[in-house]
């Protein structure tokens, strides 16, 4: 016989108290039930039911099998769940956390053929410039930029983006154009309070060194955009990544202030709570990312 169904009838017998109000629950006939429970005590080779005419209760042996028992036929029935949700159509609301820049310059754009190729699902996205704890914070996934702390989250890349200096042709005419890392310390620079190393910025030198520019922001905000907008406006350097930059760079707004650096490359990444099953709707919204990004290079956004 199979041993699940044999486990199963067991298991409703225990929880339902007797074999009738278990034949009942299982759809099948009394006898049937009696018949899995024997073959399965013939099998262990041990009496898990004491019988009586008036009531039917799991021995000290049955008991401990129970346990185990009823989780195995839990997983089982979590297993079938898992298949049929992966097999359903996406659905319900997708509640993610987004850097504000990326959000704004590039997400939002493109919602509208996330959600029309996807009806079901309503997108709840909120802009923040910390990382937030998914689980904790009722977040199904989150977008982040550059690299993945440690940490028990899944995580996929989307695309890569570039980082690079900038600054308008109005800030060289009055400050002068720096030719090499360690001349930024002699110029105004614009800090990004809200990333990790604050006012620090890591560059990689022509020669391939990794350095570090360490020096006090003549402004510093923690928005993108606004350090981008007082860039153009001539107040400073800013180490920008390239969906804020590209386009005022395109414009003339702004110039690469040292040309000659080798470009940060930094990873666009979904991510999502650990465990064996992604939600279809995260899983969809993750594959549609992709598929509008990753064709697409660090340089073109």
């Amino acid at each position: 016989m199979d041993r699940l169904t044999e486990m199963e009838a067991f298991a409703t017998v225990v929880d339902q108290g007797g074999f009738t109000d278990a034949a009942r629950k299982m759809g099948i006939s009394k006898s049937a039930v009696s018949k899995h429970v024997s073959s399965l005590e013939a099998r262990l080779g041990a009496r898990l039911l004491n019988r009586t005419t008036r009531r039917v209760s799991p021995t000290e042996i049955g008991l401990v099998y129970y346990d185990r028992a009823r989780r195995v036929l839990n997983d089982a029935g979590e297993a079938d769940s898992i298949v049929t949700a992966m097999q359903s159509a996406p659905s319900g609301v997708l509640r993610m956390s987004v850097v504000t820049d990326f959000g704004v310059s590039l997400l939002s754009p493109v919602l509208d053929e996330f959600l029309n190729e996807f009806p079901d699902i309503s997108v709840n996205m909120v802009l923040k410039n910390r990382y937030v704890e998914l689980i904790s914070e009722g977040f199904d996934m989150a977008i982040r930029v550059g690299e993945m702390e440690d940490s028990s989250l899944r995580a996929r890349k989307i695309t890569d983006t570039t980082q690079r200096l900038v600054a308008a042709p109005s800030y060289f005419e009055h400050h002068g154009r720096p030719t090499r890392i360690d001349d930024l310390t002699e110029h105004r620079l614009l800090h990004y309070s809200n990333q990790a190393s604050a006012n620090v910025w890591k560059l990689t030198a022509a020669s391939g060194e990794e350095r570090q520019v360490r020096g006090t922001g003549w402004l510093t905000v923690n928005d993108g955009q606004s350090l981008l907008n007082a860039a153009i406006k001539g107040l400073g350097i800013a180490y920008l990544p390239s969906f804020l930059y590209h386009k005022a760079m395109a414009q003339g707004l702004v110039e690469d202030v040292i040309p000659e650096l080798p470009r940060t490359v930094l990873g666009i990444y979904a991510v999502y709570p650990p465990g064996r099953f992604t939600q279809p709707k995260v899983r969809a919204f993750i594959d549609f990312l992709v598929e509008q990004f990753s064709a697409k290079g660090p340089e073109t956004w």
